[in-house]
C-alpha cells in the first residue's frame, strides 16, 4: 500500500477522516505510524495530500488529510480484453489499475470458456476492490471505467465504434504482422485476446472496426504477462 486510500463514508468532518480496519494495521504495523506521523492519502475521486495522525485509541485511529496535489495523469489507453481465467483476472485488474488504464471492457471469445462468465470474481465489489488495490500501489485516486461484454459480436458491431472513440486501433495477434508500435503519446485502444489468439472470425470483425493487427513476436505469452509488456511497448509511460 503506496497510498492511504479515503473513501467518502470514512470523512468525519472538516478535514478529519477514519481510518478502517485494513488500514489501521498499515499505519501500525508496516509503516509504525504513533500520533503526529504522516504519510501519503488521496480521496478516491480525488486529490492526493499528507494524512497526518491525529489520534489512535484501541484499533480506531484518526487522520488529518491535507490535499495538495493531483494524481498521475491517466494513460491515453483504452483496453479491450479478452475475459481470462478467474484466477488471473484479479492480478490483471490490479496492474491494469497501477498503470493507469482507464477505460476497460472484459470482452467474450470463442477460446474463452463459458464458466468464466458464471464466476464470483466478476461482482462489482470485488471488481472494484482489485482495482481500489491497483489505486493504492500506483498512488492514484481515479477507478477505471469498466465494462462487462459478455456477448462479442453485440458490441463489436453496435458499441465499440463509440467507445474506442478516436485514435489509433491495435490488435495484438500472433502472425506475420507489422511489428507493435511504440512510444506511443496519443490516445490508443488495444485490444488483447485469450492466450491462444483471436479466431478469424473475431479478427475480421474488429478490423471492420478499424483495428489493425500487430504482432509482438514468435512467442505466446500469458495474458497477465502480455498486457504490462504491450503496455509499456506501445505507450509512453508518464
Amino acid at each position: 500500500m503506496n497510498l492511504l486510500l479515503l473513501h467518502p463514508h470514512q470523512h468525519l468532518h472538516g478535514n478529519l477522516w477514519r481510518l478502517d480496519e485494513r488500514q489501521c494495521r498499515h499505519v501500525r504495523d508496516i509503516l509504525g505510524l504513533t500520533e503526529g506521523g504522516s504519510c501519503r492519502a488521496g480521496i478516491v475521486g480525488g486529490g492526493i495530500g499528507m494524512a497526518q495522525i491525529e489520534s489512535r485509541e484501541n484499533n480506531e485511529m484518526r487522520v488529518l488529510f491535507n490535499e495538495d496535489s493531483h494524481p498521475c495523469p491517466p494513460l491515453p489507453l483504452s483496453l479491450l480484453l479478452a475475459l481470462p481465467r478467474p484466477k488471473m483476472l484479479k492480478r490483471i485488474l490490479i496492474d491494469a489499475t497501477s498503470l493507469g488504464i482507464k477505460r476497460i471492457v472484459l470482452i467474450n471469445s470463442w477460446k474463452v470458456d463459458k464458466s468464466y462468465w458464471q464466476t464470483p470474481n466478476l461482482k462489482a465489489d470485488l471488481l472494484r476492490e482489485k482495482m481500489l488495490l491497483g489505486l493504492e500501489q500506483a498512488r492514484d485516486t481515479m477507478l477505471p471505467e469498466l465494462v462487462l461484454a459478455p456477448r462479442f459480436k453485440p458490441f463489436v458491431e453496435d458499441n465499440l465504434n463509440a467507445w474506442a472513440g478516436p485514435g489509433q486501433r491495435i490488435l495484438a495477434h500472433p502472425g506475420d504482422y507489422p511489428p507493435m508500435p511504440g512510444d506511443l503519446t496519443e490516445p490508443v485502444t488495444l485490444a488483447i485476446g485469450p492466450e491462444g489468439g483471436w479466431t478469424d472470425y473475431e479478427v475480421s470483425m474488429l478490423q471492420q472496426q478499424g483495428f489493425a493487427c500487430h504482432s509482438f513476436g514468435a512467442r505466446i505469452l500469458r495474458v497477465e504477462t502480455a498486457l504490462p509488456a504491450l503496455v509499456g511497448r506501445v505507450m509512453r509511460l508518464p
